[in-house]
């Protein structure tokens, strides 16, 4: 899905979806337990990829994490930068993060990805690889299945992933697989979420 398609998608439903979802309360108990886990142990700065509102990365930056979040809709950025001062936010995304070789100690991607096509999606983890420092953590929230299929999303156009198949893209860039996830609650659809290293020595970039 090219990216404008995306960002005006969530352009012309931002108010909506900041209102139903922009808050840490309509996150479900599990993914804050594991976010904020993960966040923990990450020793550095770290950039929530789609922050799309910015409910994580202030839940992050109250934590003490040194975060910033970047997405590429105009009008999540401003409304996370109204509702949450002093959190940083920019336009940015996933496959252009404008940091710096090796700069980041962490990568929060959590649904983030979950629009761009299975064969454009190697290069999204391209630019993490880069942008992440040897050791640096990587933690994924993704649409869980049985294939790698497209399905009517609410907004546009998004993809299920099997967690093998997620973790064999990570695998040949350079990503060491640390732990993993499925579940599947009531009413919503079967979730995975990934936790990765970037390896030490240089990322496998095309």
């Amino acid at each position: 899905m090219a990216h404008a398609t995306v960002r005006n998608a969530y352009s012309a439903r931002a108010e909506e979806y900041v209102q139903a979802l922009g808050s840490i309360e309509a996150t479900a108990e599990a993914d804050r337990a594991l976010i904020r886990g993960w966040a923990r142990g990450v020793d550095g700065r770290i950039l929530d990829v789609g922050c799309g509102p910015g409910h994580w990365t202030a839940l992050l930056e109250a934590d003490g994490a040194e975060i910033e979040g970047v997405d590429p809709v105009p009008d999540f950025v401003e409304s996370a930068r109204a509702r949450h001062p002093g959190v940083r936010y920019r336009l940015g995304r996933a496959e252009r993060l404008d940091a710096e070789d090796g700069g980041l100690a962490g990568i929060l991607a959590w649904y983030s990805l979950i629009h761009i096509e299975p064969e454009r999606l190697g290069a999204a983890i391209d630019e993490f690889a880069r942008a992440l420092r040897p050791g640096g953590g990587l933690l994924l929230g993704f649409f869980e299945g049985p294939a790698v299929e497209a399905f009517d999303h609410a907004v546009t156009t998004a993809y299920r992933w099997p967690v093998p198949a997620l973790e064999a893209v990570l695998a040949e860039r350079g990503f060491a697989v640390t732990a993993r996830e499925t579940r599947a609650d009531p009413g919503a659809r079967p979730h995975g979420a990934i936790t990765a290293v970037r390896a030490a020595g240089e990322a496998n970039l095309p």
